[in-house]
């Protein structure tokens, strides 16, 4: 796969966890006050998920350079996708209370499980 293709994953993953770090400081700092606590748990589950996923990247990117494989790729892959689509309808739907985001985060739902099953192919298919 390549050390080019791991370093893009690595560098992703660290852009990813600074925008997590500052997303979750800005609903815990200035959201708190400004949305319903309903929204705000919206927001802050786009924030958990990005996170978890984020690390999820950043473990692609590791194990690339130990287990080059397209698998590990493709769930790298979705996991970004998964971010942008489950993470960004939640943030969307939070900060601008428009209902029709909703329908768009199972999609990235869908996405982070088929980066988990990619991973898992990949790690049985390594032997």
């Amino acid at each position: 796969m390549g050390n080019q293709l791991s370093r893009w994953m690595l560098v992703f993953a660290a852009l990813s966890g600074a925008v997590t770090v500052s997303l979750g400081a800005f609903a815990a700092h200035g959201l708190k006050s400004q949305l319903p606590p309903y929204l705000l748990g919206v927001f802050e589950t786009g924030v958990q998920y990005q996170a978890w996923h984020t690390l999820a990247i950043f473990g692609c990117a590791i194990l690339a350079r130990i287990l080059p494989s397209k698998g590990v790729l493709y769930a790298a892959l979705f996991f970004v996708a998964g971010i942008i689509l489950f993470s960004g309808s939640l943030y969307a739907l939070a900060l601008t209370g428009i209902k029709w985001f909703g329908p768009i985060t199972p999609m990235g739902g869908v996405c982070f499980i088929i980066g988990w099953v990619a991973l898992a192919v990949a790690a049985w298919r390594s032997a």
